[in-house]
């Protein structure tokens, strides 16, 4: 058996659960995403690339700005859906939403619920240090990703993860995990379990302000720092006024005021311990390792960064 769906995600995330859905025959009646926002250096209207995906394969799109409309609302229900799956989709879905499709509105989220319910929980999870992340499949309900869980599945965290890696994997594991989700709801195999009050925490909107690397902090918590806005948006320093992103560090153990260059390897002393920056990135260039990026751009030993 097959479902009548209508997709609701964004960014590229939801790209791949998408692709997924329709691989195992699910007929995508409609898609919903965010409008297309201004990008590039000419500021033109980009959709998203679950909308340039969907349109390539010419799947109806729909873009509003809001799911409060009583006109929107009734374009929904007069889709006949089975089913809603949502995936980093950027608007909350208001109970007229829900209930229209017959068996309500699944959600793909990257983190194992009830830890890291809200908008960026990939980066949360680099940032607070976690050793496992994951992808929860739930039932949504009026609330803020408080829905039952009906699948879970986590992956390990490495030393090296950063958030676009661990973005990727997450990604493949929901893909897999929904169409595996449709499969035994239609076998009446899908269990749903209501979500624990402990270990609640909230993934909250990435700041601009976040980004910027304070040096005065011990080197374990930057490095995460790094590893949580590679590749996008990237921490950042300023040397001699440019903006530099650093994309990748290693803690090491030497000390000095914080923000001093300590060696000709650009290793930079913290509040706590000092970091060996390894990956960097000017404006308007690709990423680079930092031997590359001093060739062409001497920070002698002293050199105190902002």
């Amino acid at each position: 058996m097959t479902y009548r769906i209508a997709y609701m995600g964004t960014p590229d995330f939801s790209v791949a659960a998408l692709a997924a859905l329709i691989e195992a025959g699910h007929e995508i009646a409609c898609v919903y995403t965010q409008p297309p926002r201004p990008a590039g250096r000419g500021k033109k209207d980009r959709p998203s690339p679950v909308q340039a995906f969907a349109a390539d394969r010419g799947i109806e799109v729909r873009h509003p700005q809001s799911l409060r409309d009583e006109d929107e609302q009734a374009a929904f229900a007069g889709l006949d859906l089975d089913l809603a799956v949502v995936a980093a989709y950027g608007l909350i879905l208001p109970k007229p939403i829900l209930e229209a499709p017959r068996l309500g509105c699944l959600n793909i989220h990257a983190s194992l619920l009830p830890r890291w319910r809200g908008a960026a929980p990939i980066q949360r999870a680099i940032l607070a240090g976690d050793r496992i992340a994951g992808v929860t499949i739930m039932r949504m309900d009026e609330g803020l990703d408080t829905g039952p869980m009906l699948l879970k599945e986590s992956v390990a965290i490495g030393a090296g993860t950063d958030a676009g890696r661990l973005h990727d994997d997450l990604a493949a594991i929901g893909a897999r995990m929904i169409v595996e989700a449709l499969a035994k709801l239609e076998a009446g195999k899908l269990e749903e379990t209501p979500q624990p009050d402990e270990g609640v925490t909230y993934a909250a909107k990435i700041d601009k302000a976040e980004t910027r690397i304070d040096w005065t902090r011990p080197a374990a918590d930057i490095e995460r720092q790094l590893r949580g806005f590679a590749p996008t948006p990237g921490a950042w320093f300023e040397l001699d006024g440019e903006r530099i992103r650093a994309l990748a560090g290693v803690v090491t153990s030497a000390s000095a005021a914080p923000g001093t260059v300590l060696d000709e390897m650009l290793t930079v002393a913290c509040g706590e311990g000092s970091l060996r920056l390894v990956t960097v990135q000017r404006a308007g260039k690709g990423a680079m390792e930092a031997a590359a990026f001093l060739r062409g751009r001497a920070v002698p030993a002293g050199t105190v960064l902002a």
